[in-house]
């Protein structure tokens, strides 16, 4: 028989420490979203290092974005189709392989990206004040996901038994 748990973990512990960092993620996201929207940016706030990558580009394939976010293939076509339908990217045909597609921004994409990047100015000042009040969250999350890729959680569960 299975033993029950009468005092399961609050939803705060340290156990469900996925859960905060998304929680964080999406309030991060959330706010951008404001800036954004009062700064007449359409770029999607979770698209932007896509659009970062095609600027940078200037041509790219679904597989070539993949590997430069370091993302799946699957997850970069998930939003291919919002930017597409925004009017921020168009695809076409590889001159060297026709089975391919290539995606790279529109005018109207270029111009968006200019403001996003005009932004960034004013997202870099306003993480310097939140880092100011308390410490280097992008620093610390580096860190972080650095010493887990080193040492991975299951290792450090079977270090502790």
């Amino acid at each position: 028989m299975a033993e029950r748990r009468t005092n399961p973990p609050a939803i705060d512990d340290v156990a469900f420490l996925g859960r905060t960092v998304e929680r964080l993620s999406v309030l991060i996201a959330e706010q951008s979203k404001a800036v954004f929207d009062d700064r007449g940016i359409v770029i999607p706030v979770r698209s932007c290092s896509l659009m970062t990558v095609l600027a940078k580009l200037g041509a790219a394939s679904a597989s070539d974005l993949a590997r430069e976010l370091g993302h799946s293939h699957q997850l970069v076509m998930q939003k291919i189709p919002k930017l597409v339908s925004l009017g921020l990217i168009r695809d076409r045909p590889d001159d060297d392989d026709a089975r391919r597609r290539l995606f790279q921004l529109t005018d109207k994409g270029t111009a968006q990206f200019a403001k996003f990047e005009q932004c960034t100015v004013l997202l870099r000042t306003a993480y310097a004040r939140l880092f100011a009040d308390v410490g280097d969250v992008k620093n610390l999350v580096e860190r972080t996901t650095a010493a887990l890729d080193d040492t991975p959680l299951r290792d450090r569960v079977d270090k502790g038994e």
